[in-house]
């Protein structure tokens, strides 16, 4: 049995689909009920728990040999760090004396040790611990997320402005989620003693003028980027609902990307979506 955490998300939906879709047994977590018949039909057992829940969660762990590892997204108008943490340490908790013999889990570029880094900090830790932990684990490194400009997709449709905390021309690594669903099945499905680390990315590198021009494109109007100056960068993510914690964690994570302050792959695990196929499927 295969237990997804995250599993009605945009990465963790993939995994379970590729598992179902092969005649694997899967349990997908989640906190909404409302998802259960859903993936109910699919073939899927639903289980429906707060993570928070140690024993609870534990027992739904019981269930299953392999677990998908996915640490929820706080919300962000909370201090997103702080809730992360909670859960991440829950997890972990829940995990330790569970029959679970294997862990897949999703972590990020850039993750090192730190506080106030937001993700990069927490998804750290989580790595160390998953050492420790005595159970073989397999860890993906997801580049930046193309689903991040997704949110923008309404604003873009009606005004032509891309707003970007990143230069216009800066590339960086992206990544759709489903490529990462895709390569993260295939590790759920390896042997216990089959593990690594491992760095996802798309096929090339993109810069948020490359975002705007796929958009441009797809939505077949004028798109210009307006780039947020690194002084704003906190104020403009409050403006949008950010609580302070939150907004100044991510100016955080973005200044360490901007000045490339991370650990670059060598030779990283290429997707093959490319970012106009997505900002298409966005639209």
């Amino acid at each position: 049995m295969h237990i997804i955490l995250g599993g009605t998300g945009n990465i963790g939906s993939v995994v379970a689909s590729r598992l179902l879709e092969k005649g694997e047994l899967v349990t997908i977590i989640s906190h909404d009920e409302k998802k259960r018949k859903e993936w109910e039909d699919k073939g899927a057992t639903v289980a429906v728990v707060d993570v928070l829940e140690v024993d609870k969660l534990r027992k739904v762990f019981d269930a299953g040999e392999r677990l998908f590892l996915l640490n929820p997204p706080a919300d962000p108008s909370t201090d997103t760090a702080k809730q992360e943490e909670k859960t991440v340490t829950a997890i972990l908790d829940a995990l330790h004396g569970s029959n679970i013999q294997k862990v897949v889990a999703e972590s990020t570029y850039g993750a090192q040790p730190g506080k106030g880094i937001g993700d990069l900090g927490v998804l750290y830790e989580m790595e160390q611990a998953l050492s420790k932990s005595g159970i073989p684990a397999s860890v993906m490194h997801g580049a930046y997320y193309m689903s991040n400009w997704a949110f923008s997709a309404d604003q873009v449709r009606e005004t032509g402005q891309l707003y970007s905390l990143y230069p216009a021309d800066f590339k960086l690594p992206m990544v759709s989620p489903a490529d990462i669903g895709e390569f993260g099945a295939a590790l759920m499905l390896e042997t216990v003693s089959s593990t690594g680390n491992y760095y996802i990315e798309g096929p090339e590198q993109y810069s948020p003028g490359d975002v705007a021009e796929a958009f441009a494109e797809a939505l077949d109007r004028s798109v210009k980027v307006v780039v947020i100056p690194q002084n704003d960068w906190v104020s403009f993510l409050q403006k949008g609902g950010f609580s302070l914690a939150a907004a100044e964690s991510t100016a955080a994570m973005t200044k360490i990307t901007l000045e490339q302050d991370y650990k670059t792959p060598k030779a990283p695990v290429k997707g093959k979506t490319t970012l106009k196929e997505f900002i298409r499927g966005v639209v």
